[in-house]
């Protein structure tokens, strides 16, 4: 999907038992076919994660930067990972 070569880092935060996080993760790995390194990290790990992205979980970062929360978009993605 990356045209660089390069491999790109995806996080995604999450918290357990997020059925809208559960998909999103699906759908970033089905979408990225194992081109890019996936990262989950549980929101409720620390107070900061919390404060910052708790309450819209799941939310997707390509290389630290934001592109969507909630529900995979997948056009914002692939625009990512140009």
């Amino acid at each position: 999907m990356s045209g660089s070569g390069r491999v790109r880092r995806l996080t995604v935060y999450s918290r357990p038992g997020c059925h809208l996080c559960e998909t999103m993760i699906d759908a970033v790995r089905a979408a990225t076919s194992g081109e890019a390194v996936l990262e989950i990290v549980d929101v409720d790990s620390s107070a900061d994660l919390t404060a910052r992205y708790g309450s819209k979980v799941p939310v997707l970062l390509v290389d630290g930067r934001e592109i969507c929360h909630f529900r995979l978009d997948n056009e914002a993605l692939r625009r990512a990972l140009a």
